[in-house]
């Protein structure tokens, strides 16, 4: 499998032809798209995609539900869940009026096309799920509330987490800022209407996210759950002294939500394909994470971060010419998870 990542293969010249004729309709089922969603935003209110170089007419999701969607394979066959919870990208246009922000600065925490990387996993006989939301809206991994006082007017009800290091950070169930610092919002916001955003996207997409959990549970005894995301290219100092970040880190809450072997198992695999991998520093997971590998005895969780100079330019939120090369290693990635579901089943038990 690791050949088709040669870069130098030859196509015939039908293979070319065939592969330009699929680029020239995928642009226009695109364009069609984009004026489409703009339309049923007018028409129904719901959320419209934020750029045309989002949407991927490849990937066959099961509802048209505001919070999320799922490609679900024809047979459950592995028991892996994947979960892209901050590559959402439908901007409700009442939200862009209040942010102070433009169209490309509010996208800065976006995980922007991280959906379309593992979108082979279906075809492997995995589930995976992506938001239509976007993380600077509604961020699917957090509690459901972690908000931060200030950015209301009223005082918010008791039992809301103000206090947490993410909350502290700006970076709550509601952000107060996007990735590098900049406010989002301009004036204060409602708690009516955050709650509103919590009950229609966040416990959505998680009762979603469960209930694959639960699928595979059933038929398999156990599940591992790959939380996706990726990082800006030069977030913070590398841990190592290195100028710039790594192109993976696998967070595993510091060895306790996931198995070792599979851990191993998933680094040495993008090892050999060539990618520089770190695990914890300085993403050692996040609520998606910790909560469901808590929640269940026999679920496992392992964050995936990927590096976005791989495969998209992080000024224009466009995918470059390494994305080909980045959803292929991940492909061969899934294809490699296959092989570990001796070693995810027994997890749990063999602790206890």
């Amino acid at each position: 499998s690791c050949e088709r990542l040669d870069l130098s293969c030859k196509f015939s010249a039908s293979h070319l032809h065939a592969h330009a004729s699929r680029a020239l309709i995928r642009l226009h089922i695109t364009a069609m798209a984009q004026i489409y969603s703009r339309a049923v935003h007018i028409a129904t209110g719901i959320p419209y995609q934020m750029s045309a170089d989002t949407i991927d007419p490849d990937l066959q999701f099961d509802s048209p539900n505001p919070a999320f969607d799922i490609a679900r394979p024809e047979v459950l066959t592995l028991p892996v869940v994947f979960a892209s919870p901050h590559s959402g990208c439908r901007y409700p246009e009442e939200f862009l009026k209040m942010s102070r922000l433009d169209n490309r600065a509010i996208r800065r925490s976006e995980d922007a096309f991280v959906d379309a990387l593992f979108a082979e996993a279906p075809n492997f006989g995995a589930p995976l799920l992506r938001a239509h939301f976007p993380r600077a809206y509604v961020d699917a991994n957090r509690e459901s509330y972690e908000l931060d006082q200030d950015m209301f007017a009223e005082p918010l009800p008791e039992w809301v987490n103000t206090k947490s290091s993410r909350v502290l950070a700006g970076l709550g169930t509601v952000a107060k800022v996007v990735a590098g610092g900049a406010e989002i919002y301009r004036n204060q916001l409602k708690f009516e209407e955050v709650h509103h955003r919590i009950k229609t996207f966040h416990r959505p997409y998680h009762e979603a996210l469960d209930g694959l959990i639960q699928n595979a549970l059933n038929k398999f005894g156990a599940c591992l759950l790959i939380d996706c995301h990726s990082m800006p290219s030069s977030a913070m100092p590398h841990p190592s002294g290195a100028p710039s970040l790594p192109d993976i880190i696998l967070g595993d809450c510091h060895g306790i939500s996931c198995s070792q072997d599979i851990v191993q198992t998933t680094e040495t695999t993008l090892r050999d394909l060539g990618l520089s991998v770190d695990r914890n520093k300085p993403y050692a997971g996040g609520f998606t994470t910790r909560h469901y590998a808590n929640k269940y005895d026999n679920v496992q969780t392992l964050q995936i971060e990927i590096n976005r100079a791989l495969y998209m330019d992080e000024v224009l939120i466009r995918r470059h010419s390494g994305f080909d090369r980045t959803a292929e290693r991940m492909r061969i990635l899934i294809s490699r998870l296959m092989d570990i579901n001796e070693k995810i089943l027994p997890f749990r038990s063999a602790a206890e």
